[in-house]
């Protein structure tokens, strides 16, 4: 059976200690391996993961590319500071953990880049992507054929015997009342996802590095409910070993390769040894939480701090913090726009810009992803055809978190700027994590940041904490302190979570992450 590696959350050694860092922003690569083979090399085809209308190292055409790449730390390197720097050594120690980590359980060192890859390197990202077979592709979606047609046989019989399993898809909505269940979303859940469910939402007992604790479960009801496996003896198969053990409570755990995690830098693994004295110092000059609001009484020194930390690593005027990444774009969006605006958002944006493009009550158009010829159809549409046009806000994501492709923002910035759009950009999954000094989309494109009106962006990725902050110019960031919910209704970040923020930032190094 084929066995894939790939490393969420690690960074290359080598890019902590280069003086010299590489022109290009690299990224994982999936290497598969086959025990059946001598050696670990297959036939990969070499694919530039990015924009439309480009072509691969091939010369083929490539109109969208789907990375599996896990958008992690290896975009980013450390610089050399003096023999004064007071983190140098904990970045020393972050390489050492991230090389013992591989050794321990037996992953080897991404493979270099081939020289066709090398060629590329100029014109954007590269993965290695190896080919699917026709087989592999056919008897998967036989697999789903399957699943589904026994799924409406089941709801076939059930309606047809009034069996009590079905008694909801049964029963009709009085007039005037919508039907109680989707049919589509109902069918998913109940004959698809509940089959499976035991695969996802695994709970884990050890920090979400390079390889991660599983707890296992156990289901006695068919997938309805499932229990964790202990405390209780442990037998047979899940005795102590290099792939099964026990947690600290007595439970059986699986040891696996982490790839579900974005814990991009690292920073959750070993946390005392990078930012853990630091954040435990905190507690003794500052609460666990403030009980407030930003706008009255939930803004200490601290988050002043970072504040201004994070406008100045992104050569903004100001920024703001929310206490949640996802409520960041959810409640901010609808403080920036509103009825009589426009939103045109990237058909691929995340779903917390979709609800706050909603929650706005502007008039939302979708552009086809990453394509700024429709992006600019769109604008001149609107523009010619629309009445009374307010403001025009134009989103995009840094790193679209599904597809791993970086935003188009050479095309895109030169046409929102030349019909006169604002640009929001979403840089949940870049910042920290990609550009030469970490600075994101904006730095790995070579797009100036006074180019793009607001930035927002999550600490939950590259910095091993939680919330998120929006930078743009004064007056931007002052309107949304004292409009957006995030200000006014949801409690502010906790100190303690600044303090680890502040703690990365100095840890990487807060002018070259």
């Amino acid at each position: 059976m084929p066995v894939q590696h790939d490393f969420p959350g690690t960074v290359d050694t080598d890019l902590f200690t280069s003086q010299n860092p590489p022109d290009i922003s690299s990224c994982s690569f999936t290497h598969t391996t086959d025990s059946s083979l001598g050696d670990s090399s297959i036939p990969v085809k070499t694919k530039r993961v990015g924009f439309n209308n480009e072509k691969d190292c091939d010369g083929d055409d490539v109109s969208s590319v789907s990375s599996s790449c896990s958008v992690s730390a290896q975009h980013v390197h450390a610089s050399q500071e003096d023999d004064q720097d007071p983190y140098s050594d904990v970045r020393s120690r972050m390489a050492e953990l991230v090389r013992l980590d591989r050794l321990d359980f037996g992953c080897p060192v991404c493979p270099p880049p081939s020289l066709e890859e090398k060629a590329a390197v100029d014109n954007g990202l590269i993965c290695r992507i190896p080919d699917m077979t026709f087989f592999t592709a056919l008897t998967t979606y036989f697999g789903y054929a399957v699943v589904v047609l026994f799924g409406h046989i089941r709801d076939f019989f059930g309606i047809t015997l009034k069996l009590k399993t079905s008694r909801y898809l049964q029963s009709e909505p009085p007039e005037g009342y919508a039907p109680l269940l989707n049919s589509w979303e109902h069918f998913y859940t109940k004959r698809i996802y509940h089959r499976i469910q035991d695969c996802f939402n695994r709970p884990i007992s050890s920090t979400p590095g390079a390889k991660i604790e599983v707890l296992e479960r156990v289901s006695p009801d068919g997938n309805k409910t499932m229990e964790v496996l202990g405390p209780v003896p442990i037998s047979s198969p899940y005795e102590d070993g290099p792939f099964f053990g026990t947690s600290d409570g007595n439970a059986a755990v699986r040891r696996c390769t982490n790839l579900g995690s974005y814990n991009y830098l690292g920073f959750a693994d070993a946390w005392l040894e990078t930012c853990g004295h630091s954040v435990l110092s905190c507690l003794e000059s500052h609460p666990i939480t403030y009980a407030s609001p930003f706008s009255e009484a939930g803004r200490s020194s601290l988050h002043l701090e970072l504040e201004g930390i994070v406008a100045d690593f992104l050569g903004k005027e100001d920024a703001m913090l929310c206490n949640m990444g996802f409520s960041t774009n959810s409640t901010v969006i609808p403080a920036l726009v509103g009825p009589g605006d426009l939103i045109l958002s990237d058909e691929f944006n995340h779903t917390s810009i979709v609800n706050g493009a909603r929650a706005s009550g502007a008039t939302i158009r979708i552009f086809r992803h990453n394509c700024a010829a429709h992006l600019e159809e769109v604008l001149r549409d609107a523009i010619l055809n629309g009445r009374n046009l307010g403001k025009i806000l134009v989103i995009v994501e840094g790193i679209y978190s599904m597809e791993g492709e970086y935003a188009d923002l050479n095309s895109i910035v030169p046409i929102c700027r030349q019909y006169g759009a604002f640009i929001y950009l979403d840089e949940a999954h870049s910042i920290g994590a990609s550009g030469a000094s970490g600075r994101g989309c904006c730095e790995h494109c070579g797009i100036d940041t006074s180019q793009v009106d607001v930035f927002m962006g999550t600490f939950t990725k590259s910095f091993g904490a939680m919330g998120g902050y929006i930078a743009g110019n004064q007056e931007v960031v002052d309107h949304l302190r004292n409009i957006s919910a995030a200000s006014r209704c949801l409690s502010s970040m906790s100190p303690v979570v600044c303090q680890q923020i502040i703690t990365a930032f100095k840890v990487r190094g807060k002018n070259d992450m």
